[in-house]
């Protein structure tokens, strides 16, 4: 049985051919600079890890909503020093006798990316955590409503004359009556009294006849 040979992506292998150039020019300046042996490849290791690791932190505080200017800035530091090595190793500077300015960033590097990622990793993302847990808050309504005070004077028994004028097939939408059933029941531990058509009718913000046809289909249930 003959298997298929994975073909190479070529954006693949371009992302390769071109972070190994720039990891042997960023090599190049390191050693150039006085930084030999392990040092010289430490170099390159570092400014390629700042870069990926602030276009990652670029990414999640987009996608929490957080503030971008941080990451926004080390990662153009950490591209200029990638691009600097490219373009001075194009023969714009002798790598025999580098001027001392490049020397001092050079040695300087280490604690710039130390600094530079150590920010990185403290940068807040909770912003949209929070702004995701906002709903959370919703249920503070339902106890505001049973914890409004009912009137001092216990509420009368419910008159059987309005609600038996109501038709008996009186459509009541079945959310609503869940919703006024969990009023009622909040009343009846508030006040030790079934409540009444007019209660429910403010309760409820529902016209009469719907108030009766509600309370008529509660006094059933119990």
């Amino acid at each position: 049985m003959a298997r298929s040979v994975p073909r190479p992506d070529a954006v693949l292998v371009q992302a390769v051919i071109a972070g190994a150039l720039s990891f042997a020019h960023l090599h190049d300046i390191a050693a150039a600079a006085g930084q030999d042996g392990w040092k010289a490849w430490a170099y390159p290791v570092s400014v390629d890890l700042l870069l990926v690791a602030a276009w990652r932190r670029l990414r999640i505080l987009r996608a929490d909503g957080g503030p971008t200017r941080a990451a926004w800035t080390w990662f153009a530091v950490a591209l200029a020093a990638s691009l600097g090595a490219n373009v001075a190793t194009a023969g714009l500077l002798d790598l025999n006798n580098v001027p001392a300015w490049l020397r001092i960033l050079v040695a300087g590097w280490p604690a710039l990316a130390f600094l530079g990622g150590t920010l990185l990793v403290h940068t807040p993302t909770h912003r949209g955590q929070k702004g995701a847990s906002a709903p959370v808050a919703e249920p503070a309504a339902d106890v505001a409503l049973t914890r409004e005070a009912p009137p001092a004077v216990p509420a009368p028994e419910p008159e059987p004359e309005p609600v038996a004028a109501l038709p008996p097939a009186a459509p009541v939408p079945t959310a609503l009556l869940a919703h006024a059933r969990k009023v009622a029941d909040a009343h009846r531990t508030a006040t030790g009294a079934p409540i009444d058509p007019d209660i429910l009718r403010a309760r409820l913000g529902v016209p009469g006849p719907m108030a009766d046809a509600l309370a008529l289909q509660l006094t059933g249930k119990d």
